[in-house]
């Protein structure tokens, strides 16, 4: 039987303007659901993964959406707690276009996963027959509750002997509640065999500093070789690191590539221009899909793993919604070259 994959973290009511619209410049908000682990999730069982979400939601009509919406890609959702406390939440995306950059708004205080403790989760029954556990930067940084659930989880994970990964994942405005990035994210870290990240990431989660300009739309990767053997300094439990490199010319039109510094060595992918981004929300967890998907089937080719997580990666960027809906087929055929677009026949 195979082993399942599995993810834990927030997912959230996504209420999206219309188009590339400012908020309200129509009467209309989109709404889909989305969050980081939740997305891995998704895009693990369209690959062909058994995957299994774990998070907390309320017992309403709204919780049990979520729930729905995740459900019919496939995923695992018996492990979801549902609360008599607590509520969805909530964040607004306004999609930038040419120079102006997109716009999150959160909306997620006391949401159930916020407020939900340790001992509410049954880690060891929930990873007993888990190949791996992804868990990211964004939940502990919603309450202490949150990262105390986090760390619990990874700490069971490796009592098991599960392999653990980590997206970084540094969100500027979620960390409110008393203890920096840093303190937590160096604490999680010590726990994990594979992280993704990208150069902020590493610089504002684990303090360790990069000299790179994000904004001038050109990367030097010979800074990020640098950068990952310092973080595995650092931390010689991580054997894998996946460090996407975002070239943001505008908000339409961005270099997309990554680096892996793995087991065999240091590899760069190709490098994609993509030129009418549809939507970039999820494409770091769609890198960390890809990423999970290639290591645990093709971990000995390290340079085809990073090429197979950017591949994937590149077309979430032409679907709009969190979840990356693309098949196993689609990107292996990206993979080999075939990124024309022709109609398939």
């Amino acid at each position: 039987m195979s082993k399942k994959f599995v993810t834990f973290g927030e997912i959230m009511l996504r209420l999206k303007s219309p188009g590339h619209e400012r908020f309200f410049q129509s009467p209309a908000l989109e709404a889909t659901f989305g969050g980081g682990e939740a997305n891995v999730a998704v895009s693990l069982s369209l690959l062909g993964k058994k995957a299994q979400f774990v998070t907390a939601l309320p017992k309403n009509a709204i919780g049990e959406a979520a729930v729905r919406e995740v459900r019919r890609y496939g995923v695992d959702t018996s492990a979801i707690l549902r609360t008599e406390e607590g509520r969805v939440g909530i964040y607004f995306l306004e999609t930038g276009a040419n120079q102006r950059p997109s716009l999150v708004v959160y909306d997620r205080a006391e949401s159930s996963i916020a407020t939900a403790k340790p001992s509410d989760f049954d880690f060891a029954k929930i990873l007993k027959d888990a190949a791996w556990l992804h868990v990211t930067g964004i939940t502990p940084a919603v309450s202490a509750e949150a990262a105390a659930s986090t760390l619990a989880a990874l700490k069971e994970a490796k009592k098991q002997g599960v392999t653990v990964s980590i997206d970084l994942n540094y969100r500027k405005k979620l960390w409110k509640w008393g203890k920096t990035a840093v303190e937590v994210m160096r604490e999680l870290v010590t726990y994990a065999d594979v992280i993704v990240a990208n150069e902020e990431d590493i610089q504002k989660c684990l303090g360790i500093e990069a000299n790179v300009d994000v904004t001038s739309g050109e990367l030097d990767t010979n800074v990020y070789k640098a950068l990952t053997e310092e973080v595995k300094k650092q931390f010689p439990n991580i054997s894998v690191i996946g460090v996407t490199l975002r070239e943001s010319r505008s908000a339409d039109v961005n270099g997309w590539s990554a680096a892996i510094n793995g087991k065999t060595g240091f590899y760069l992918s190709r490098s994609y221009e993509i030129t009418d981004i549809i939507d970039r929300v999820g494409g770091g967890d769609s890198f960390s899909a890809g990423f999970i998907y290639a290591l645990s089937e093709y971990g000995d080719d390290e340079e085809y793993v990073i090429n197979f997580a950017v591949a994937a990666s590149a077309l979430k960027h032409s679907i709009s919604g969190d979840f990356n809906l693309t098949t196993l087929s689609e990107v292996k055929a990206l993979v080999k070259g075939d990124g024309s677009g022709r109609v398939q026949r």
